[in-house]
């Protein structure tokens, strides 16, 4: 018998469409605005989930179970923010990173909050959890249209169209309105294992529907991965069937499902490639499998960042600084890629910081998932398949971050705080009589906590918006816009985006006229060909020659084509006294940690 009287249908209505605006609408967003494709995506996401927590009416008041419950993985949060600050505060983040790094790990602390409270409320809690699973399932089933779209019509992208739907930027591949394949097929991997729940009890956004729907619905989206030519996705589909062979509490019919997934996709895959052949169309699988490197780059970047942690277990090289060490490490074998993350979850921990502190919060998420599926294996009723649907999609999500970095968008990181705050907290076992007031029933002051978060992810949100903007004037100034000169001075005073500011300084100025702080921010976001130049002239104009130097060699071991004309003087025999900077060695010895005190914030 459930702790808690249901919900109201006005209630449950407003649930799920705070729902629908935080996990569907992101993923649908075709909107964007350079410099960063998907920024207001990631933005739409926290101003989402700030109106999931300021209507949401779960029980607000913590036990101490629940406490006790959540207690690893708040812990884990509680030391990134600590890694975090620390960064900022001893002067290697720039502001703008660290504070956008922050919102995210409090946004998702909120998120991971609120739906274990969400889920000691019982009832309310199963309401809660079939919102945000019919909000997963509609952006998947939606998404799998768009991919359909642009792998078989992508000329109807041509026109006013794309502003609802984004074209592909890969031939023969679909990569939703996220613009990348490997996150559009982890979002439709979430849908499929959002679905289960749903399935077995055939409903969806409060609607009864019959069986052959969700069989409908689930084949759309196993096209939809098989488009996107993810080899994440073919991932993501063994652990599908494997959930069917572990679960044996699923309904019959929805284990078949499952099982069925992986014959579903080989089928799928099969009718793409005679379809391509026969219409001399390209499918972006058959030339997936056709590239030398199936790893592409990782095997090289997980190398690297490997010799990274063994050259400073300790400490790491600190929070939000793993671009700045490694583009500045030499690597004579690099990948020639600029790689911002080391696209492996437990290595950015351990590079960044240090096996110590790095190995602790990886043991507290390890810990933290494993007391979640065991809690959400021992819950029997109706919410016991919302739990370990829960689970399973924390194991994509996580299987995902072993090869990319999907957890650092919003509209990754957050449904997934949710998901694990709701699995990782056990449902009350009290009986009625002596369970806490319904949340309904609760004056204001027992919600204020979660909707004061919610209020300050809300505008936080919107302030980010405008923010943003300053920095997208420019890249794509209006008609009525001042000079660039001005354009870069305004957008020098963003909070959150300084360091698109300063990029763009850095890359149209005369580098022989640039101060050290033009390079204080941007150096720390990402450091490419065209910056590692400005930077490097920049240095030798300075008098900083062995930094000018070694910034010229890191540079070089990119291979990249805009610095082929840089080195060019480098092949001219000559007195080797007479050479360019960039073609000579340092005289002393240095290493990244040089240039950090040279890019300081």
């Amino acid at each position: 018998m459930s702790s808690h009287p249901p919900m109201s249908s006005q209630a449950r209505d407003v649930l799920l469409a705070s729902c629908l605006l935080a996990a569907t609408a992101p993923i649908l967003l075709a909107f964007s605005r350079t410099p960063t494709v998907t920024m207001f995506n990631h933005l739409l996401s926290f101003l989402g989930w700030g109106v999931v927590l300021l209507t949401f009416r779960g029980q607000m008041q913590a036990s101490g179970a629940q406490w006790r419950q959540a207690a690893p993985m708040m812990s884990a949060l509680a030391l990134l923010v600590g890694a975090a600050l620390w960064s900022w505060w001893a002067g290697a983040w720039p502001s703008s990173l660290a504070l956008s790094g922050l919102a995210l790990l409090g946004g998702t602390a909120a998120v991971l909050w609120a739906a274990g409270c969400a889920r000691r409320a019982q009832d309310q809690g199963q309401a809660a959890f079939h919102a945000f699973a019919s909000a997963v399932v509609c952006g998947g089933v939606l998404s799998a249209l768009i991919a359909v779209v642009q792998v078989f019509a992508p000329t109807w992208l041509e026109g006013g169209i794309s502003q609802w739907i984004a074209p592909s930027g890969i031939v023969g591949r679909a990569v939703g309105n996220l613009r990348q394949p490997n996150h559009l097929s982890s979002w439709l991997m979430w849908a499929l294992i959002a679905l289960v729940p749903l399935a077995e009890q055939r409903r969806l956004l409060g609607w009864t529907l019959p069986g052959r729907a969700f069989v409908a619905m689930a084949a759309l989206m196993v096209l939809g991965v098989v488009l996107t030519a993810s080899r994440t996705g073919v991932l993501g589909i063994v652990l599908l069937a494997l959930w069917a062979v572990v679960d044996k509490r699923l309904q019959r019919p929805v284990r078949w499902a499952l099982w069925a997934a992986p014959v579903l996709y080989v089928v799928f895959w099969f009718l793409l490639s005679l379809w391509a052949q026969s219409t001399q169309h390209t499918f972006g699988g058959e030339a997936r499998l056709a590239e030398a490197d199936l790893s592409a780059s990782r095997f090289g970047i997980w190398s690297n960042t490997w010799a990274m942690v063994l050259q400073q277990p300790w400490t790491g090289v600190g929070m939000g600084q793993y671009n700045f060490a490694w583009t500045l490490t030499p690597f004579p074998g690099r990948p020639t890629a600029f790689f911002d993350h080391s696209h492996n979850l437990p290595l950015q921990l351990l590079v960044e910081l240090g096996v110590v502190l790095g190995g602790l919060v990886l043991g507290l998420l390890v810990w933290s998932l494993g007391l979640a599926a065991q809690r959400a294996w021992r819950v029997t009723g109706e919410s016991a398949s919302q739990g370990r649907a829960a689970v399973v999609m924390l194991l994509l999500i996580g299987l995902h971050s072993l090869l990319e970095y999907p957890l650092w968008y919003a509209y990754f990181l957050l449904p997934a705080a949710w998901a694990w705050g709701f699995a990782l907290v056990s449902p009350p076992q009290t009986p009625p009589s002596e369970a806490a007031p319904s949340a309904e029933a609760l004056p204001w002051v027992a919600h204020k906590p979660l909707q004061l978060w919610g209020a300050l992810l809300a505008c936080g949100a919107v302030f980010a918006a405008l923010d943003y903007w300053r920095v997208v004037e420019i890249y794509l100034p209006s008609a009525n816009a001042p000079s660039l000169e001005k354009r870069i001075a305004r957008g020098q005073n963003s909070v959150f985006y300084r360091y698109q500011a300063d990029y763009a300084l850095a890359t149209t100025m005369d580098p022989a006229i640039l101060t050290p702080e033009a390079f204080s921010t941007t150096t720390h976001a990402l450091l490419d060909a065209r910056l590692m130049l400005a930077w490097a002239k920049a240095l030798e104009a300075q008098g900083s020659h062995d930094e000018a130097r070694y910034v010229a060699a890191r540079l070089k071991e990119f291979r990249n084509p805009m610095a082929k004309e840089f080195f060019a003087a480098c092949d001219q025999p000559t007195n080797e006294q007479a050479l360019p900077f960039q073609c000579q060695p340092p005289t002393r010895s240095l290493t990244w940690r040089d240039l950090l005190q040279n890019a300081k914030p």
